[in-house]
């Protein structure tokens, strides 16, 4: 069978590594290929090298101030001789038509590849199908992504029971759904168990000290939004002292590095980074004693290792962690974040009530799940 998996930023990485990996091990059930997009080059070949991944086709659609239109329409293009099977193919695989195409959540590659797929006939895989929040605002463009592809996919690999009941509510035939769990929490077994990086001891963390890790990146955050987490930041840092750390995790995008270095740049207490390498960051996860963040990842990552979360949203697509405890909706709000980290910071039994007890979003072994699917389509 031949499998075509599509990625071009940091989380397809993270994601699709798993199943690359199980696919990769199965060679007389599949052969793969690898296309990259780089819709994020500078996120994304830190984490091909993590992974070891060697792309086959490098489309290189990354340039300066792209909008989600401007990557749609290059992916289109570079995908069109990979997937025409009347043309002469691509000149690093030759004539080579996949049979499968595999993608991953609700990025603008994800979409784009999918469409191309669709427009040659080439079923489509979607890994991490069914997220849903039920508003097209939040987030942005991602909801509406998630949809698309939810008509556009002929296989749908579900992370959760919620998930997967999305997608029969919309009408995708039960046979076509299969839930496996989240390759997100693949991925973090592995990485945990390789050592702490270098980078963790360099933030020199006191070893009893209370730690906020912060990361915020979504579109609906950029502008005003992020302002009013700085300025809750601010507060916290000013009213539990210098026994507290704040690191904060600075996506390199201009609306999201600027802003934070304005409003948080030489607060005592307050530490900011550039994007922290993947394996530091999940031990930095493990360390902290809260995580504040709008990534959707971070939220599936917390609970394997005991963090409970705020999540700088006012929806979201996990909401499995809200129901369960130990994460909370508390938006962009200033009071509302500082009351709830106070909270969590202040109540000894109240934190102990939020500690995840396990992980509601997979059990490390997704990526077998979907190999096995695949597999027995051959």
């Amino acid at each position: 069978m031949r499998v075509l998996t599509v990625l071009g930023t940091r989380p397809e990485v993270i994601k699709l590594a798993p199943v690359l990996r199980v696919l990769g091990a199965r060679p007389r059930t599949f052969d793969v290929r690898l296309c990259i997009t780089a819709q994020h080059r500078d996120l994304l070949d830190p984490m091909l090298a993590l992974f070891d991944l060697r792309p086959d086709i490098d489309l290189d659609v990354m340039r300066a101030a792209q909008s989600p239109t401007d990557v749609i329409a290059r992916v289109l293009a570079g995908l069109d001789p990979i997937l025409d099977a009347a043309g002469g193919g691509h000149p690093s695989i030759g004539h080579w038509r996949p049979d499968w195409m595999v993608v991953q959540g609700d990025t603008t590659t994800t979409l784009a590849a999918a469409l191309g797929a669709h427009h040659h006939r080439v079923r489509v895989a979607h890994v991490e199908a069914g997220l849903r929040t039920g508003r097209l605002d939040a987030p942005f463009p991602e909801e509406m992504n998630r949809r698309l592809l939810g008509a556009l996919a002929d296989r749908h690999f579900a992370p959760t029971p919620r998930a997967r009941d999305h997608l029969l509510g919309e009408g995708v035939p039960a046979a076509r759904v299969t839930m496996t769990g989240n390759t997100g929490v693949d991925a973090l077994r592995w990485a945990l168990e390789q050592p702490a990086p270098a980078a963790l001891a360099a933030l020199d963390l006191p070893p009893d000290a209370p730690v906020l890790f912060v990361t915020a990146h979504r579109r609906e955050s950029f502008g005003a939004p992020l302002e009013r987490v700085c300025r809750a930041l601010r507060e916290i840092a000013a009213r539990f002292g210098p026994a507290l750390r704040v690191v904060f995790s600075v996506h390199p995008n201009p609306q999201v590095d600027g802003p934070v270095r304005r409003g948080l740049g030489g607060v005592p207490g307050v530490t900011l980074t550039p994007p922290l390498d993947y394996v530091t960051c999940l031990h930095l996860l493990r360390r902290a004693t809260i995580v504040l963040t709008d990534s959707g990842g971070l939220q599936e990552e917390a609970p394997s290792v005991g963090t409970p979360v705020l999540v700088l949203r006012d929806v979201t697509e996990r909401s499995e962690g809200v129901d369960l405890g130990f994460a909370v909706l508390v938006g962009t709000d200033p009071a509302r974040i500082v009351a709830e980290t106070s909270r969590l910071l202040e109540d000894p039994g109240e934190y102990r009530r939020r500690v995840p007890a396990a992980n509601p979003y997979g059990d490390g072994h997704a990526a077998e799940r979907i190999a096995d699917v695949l597999g027995a389509d051959l």
